[in-house]
């Protein structure tokens, strides 16, 4: 099993070292962060230390789409382009330019979303151990804490009162998407 530094390494991602001081990054910056909107800047400061801090250059795939990562990043400074390849239907290949699914181009490429400061990516493979359901990329000079799976964990057993906040505020956002997503397929089935 790969330490988490081996795991960004392998990434391409700069690790600068632990993510001290996150109360630094301001008041406003906790407040607007969806994950840490409910925590005390001394709590920030737990979750920071218990972080690797990140650089990606602009252009530099941070997460990829298929592979497999136990680790999510909260963006402290910069953009994320959060993109989803869309794979053709099944004989749509052949159907539209005469050429089987083998030599036909790469698969379109749609955005999800662009993410700034504050927001957390790569949760669901680090819970699940599915994965990575889409590709994030930064649009420019982006710094991210790091969090593995092992080092939650470590967070929960010598913080327990921070490291359950945590898992909570997770479990919120996951939940919050699940239903931004639910929402978005029944206006497309009314549409129908």
């Amino acid at each position: 099993m790969k330490t988490l530094q081996e795991q960004l390494d392998t990434a391409g991602l700069k690790v600068l070292g632990c993510c001290q001081g996150l109360s630094t990054y301001g008041l406003d910056f906790l407040q607007t962060s969806q994950l840490l909107q409910d925590f005390t800047p001394a709590e920030a400061d737990i979750l920071g230390a218990s972080m690797l801090l990140v650089h990606a250059a602009p252009g530099q795939v941070m997460i990829r789409e298929g592979e497999f990562g136990d680790w999510m990043m909260l963006v402290l400074k910069g953009t994320v382009d959060v993109t989803k390849r869309l794979e053709p239907l099944a004989g749509a290949a052949q159907a539209d330019t005469g050429t089987d699914a083998e030599t036909a181009a790469e698969p379109a490429v749609s955005r999800v979303a662009v993410v700034r400061a504050g927001a957390a990516v790569g949760d669901m493979s680090m819970l699940d151990s599915e994965p990575r359901y889409a590709t994030c990329t930064a649009i420019e000079p982006v710094e991210a804490g790091v969090w593995g799976r092992r080092e939650i964990a470590l967070l929960i057993r010598d913080h327990p009162g921070v490291g359950a906040k945590l898992l909570v505020k997770i479990t919120q956002m996951m939940a919050q998407r699940l239903r931004n997503t639910s929402n978005q397929l029944v206006k497309l089935l009314r549409k129908k």
